[in-house]
């Protein structure tokens, strides 16, 4: 499993789970064209591209580079490693027909084939810090952010306030808070909402 600081960008939520099994890293699915008008996930990108830093992975077709340069200029002020696939004729296995370009896309790769585009974009070198003292559930739960009455109501108040989108389940803002805050500044965080 490789572990990365960035956060990795895809085109679908296919793509998110493919990845999941090589990846240890925030991994955020654009859900295709909806990039373009998905504003609160665009706003996500833009933060995680100045903090952490994200990494590109969308398929090697035409929809797969208009979305990749979308993202691309989103994140203009951060910083962005882009990782491609190689073009391979075929069709995932879920799908009827093959793409329109007639290549595998990102969740049809093999494992293999994903870590090398990773290691030819020079990604691997760079792993992950270990966070110490990460936010847990337990803190969620404490916060009132979880579990209980309202919560989902106080994660969306937290999740605006962070200008976070406000579809992220709690799992997925467990994630993002630890690649953007320490333990401390979310308390600080909370403590101020």
């Amino acid at each position: 499993m490789i572990k990365l600081k960035q956060a990795v960008i895809v085109e679908g939520k296919y793509d998110k789970i493919r990845l999941s099994n090589i990846v240890d890293a925030v991994i955020i699915p654009v859900h295709g064209f909806s990039i373009y008008k998905d504003r609160e996930t665009a706003e996500l990108i833009r933060s995680l591209a100045k903090k952490t830093g994200i990494i590109i992975l969308t398929d090697s077709d035409g929809a797969g580079f208009q979305i990749r340069n979308k993202i691309r200029s989103l994140a203009a002020d951060g910083e962005v490693i882009n990782v491609y696939i190689p073009d391979i004729v075929g069709k995932e296995r879920r799908k009827r027909n093959p793409s329109k370009a007639g290549t595998l896309g990102v969740e049809g790769i093999s494992d293999e084939l994903l870590i090398a585009a990773f290691q030819k974009a020079g990604v691997l070198a760079e792993s992950a810090p270990e966070c110490k003292n990460p936010v847990t559930k337990a803190d969620l739960l404490d916060f009132g952010l979880i579990g209980g009455e309202n919560s989902a109501a106080r994660r969306e108040e937290l999740q605006r306030a962070l200008g976070l989108p406000r579809h992220l389940s709690a799992n997925m803002l467990l994630e993002v808070l630890n690649v953007m805050y320490s333990k401390e500044e979310f308390t600080e965080l909370v403590t101020k909402l």
